[in-house]
């Protein structure tokens, strides 16, 4: 029987695939302009790197380099908000669609986060 702790791992890992799947989505209905093309391309990079990173943790060889691949997903989570954003600001793609991103990884982040700061026994 699984504990609450994996549990919780478990169903944010979950949470991470479905919030890349819906991202990759959005990304592959972006205008095709020069621009749209660039920041894609950008956000589609950085926001599956939050998972790849995330996922990669799980098989760290040790805990300081468990941290170093939650500090790379958090990493490529602030450069999400800034390619989501442009996207946002440009209206380059469904505005509410685009709107339930940043919110949900504005949540992702702050759990990516809390758990750094845990790891480094800073809460």
């Amino acid at each position: 029987m699984e504990n609450e702790r994996q549990k919780f791992k478990k169903e944010f890992k979950t949470r991470i695939y479905k919030w890349v799947l819906r991202l990759v989505r959005m990304v592959d209905g972006i205008e095709k302009s020069a621009s749209g093309q660039v920041i894609g391309k950008q956000l589609l990079r950085s926001g599956t790197s939050i998972l790849a990173n995330y996922v990669e943790a799980e098989s760290a060889s040790s805990k300081k380099d468990f941290t170093n691949f939650f500090n790379y997903s958090l990493k490529s989570a602030n450069e999400s908000k800034v390619w989501l954003s442009l996207v946002k600001d440009t209206k380059k793609a469904e505005q509410n669609e685009v709107e339930w991103l940043l919110k949900e990884l504005i949540e992702i982040s702050k759990v990516i986060a809390a758990s750094i700061l845990t790891l480094k026994g800073k809460r």
